[in-house]
């Protein structure tokens, strides 16, 4: 029998939750919705980035599709830790599971006042870690623009490699492979 997969990880400053219909759900009804289901608080201007409603949405339908064991495919949800309150600061997460030659797509997005603190490197890793230990997963891809420095420095930076360009979108394709050895993510 599998054992769960952790819904949970710690980082060094950040604690990452897998995001569940329920959440899915408050969060498209509200902000103050979501704030209240992650005890946290979410600044003016949520969601960050391409993390917008159309893709809540797609997350929304594929947990519906795929049920309680594709949580942890889509959205995770980066709440920083200590300070005087626990604050939402980004979302990442896989465009779904591990396709049958073991690829999974990553993404992430930080709220601005969070940018250029090492959020996103902190949440990126602590899901390639979370991946990686699923052993379907044989490597990790990602896409974004050159005009994205911050992005390609993340992804770099997280061990992936430029990997070509996508003719259609003008978007570069990083790549990267599983670890030899991969360590497992501390669960909560």
């Amino acid at each position: 029998m599998e054992l769960p997969r952790p819904r949970r990880l710690s980082a060094a400053r950040l604690a990452v939750v897998a995001a569940t219909l329920d959440h899915i759900h408050a969060e498209l009804e509200s902000p103050e919705r979501l704030a209240a289901l992650l005890q946290a608080d979410i600044e003016a201007g949520w969601p960050p980035g391409e993390y917008d409603r159309g893709a809540q949405e797609f997350f929304r339908d594929r947990l519906r599709e795929g049920g309680p064991e594709t949580v942890g495919w889509y959205t995770w949800y980066a709440i920083r830790r200590g300070g005087p309150q626990r604050v939402l600061v980004g979302a990442a997460g896989f465009l779904g599971p591990p396709s049958e030659e073991g690829d999974a797509e990553i993404g992430f997005s930080i709220m601005p006042a969070w940018r250029g603190q090492g959020y996103a490197t902190e949440l990126v890793g602590a899901l390639l870690t979370w991946a990686f230990d699923d052993p379907r997963v044989r490597r990790i891809l990602a896409h974004t623009t050159a005009q994205n420095a911050a992005s390609c420095r993340v992804l770099e930076k997280s061990g992936f490699h430029p990997a070509g360009r996508t003719e259609e979108s003008q978007t570069i394709r990083f790549e990267l492979s599983r670890p030899p050895s991969s360590a497992r993510p501390h669960s909560t």
